[in-house]
């Protein structure tokens, strides 16, 4: 069920109820020693939230940028490693006698 804001016109008290779309608007004011009347504000709504171990960030990527990382995956694994440094010996270890 969807949460809707509302706002007292007479005392300016605002206050969030979860109810169905279906159901009518409220029209008083929780407060009980005012009952004026009340407005729905117009809300931004909620972001959606995937919660769990089966979510993963890449899992909801556009196709624009699925392909551009495959280009830049295969880019990076074909393109030439650094050569290895020649191994040089390593000093030897003063005794300690």
């Amino acid at each position: 069920m969807p949460t809707y804001e509302y706002e007292c016109q007479t005392c300016g008290h605002q206050f969030e109820t979860r109810q169905s779309m279906k159901d009518p608007h409220l029209t008083d004011c929780p407060v009980e020693a005012c009952a004026g009347p009340v407005k729905r504000k117009i809300g931004l709504g909620s972001g959606l939230i995937f919660k769990g171990s089966g979510f993963y960030i890449t899992d909801y990527r556009s196709d624009s940028y699925k392909a551009a990382a495959k280009k830049d995956s295969a880019a990076s694994s074909t393109s030439s490693t650094p050569a290895a440094a020649p191994s040089t010996p390593a000093p030897p270890k003063p005794s300690g006698a």
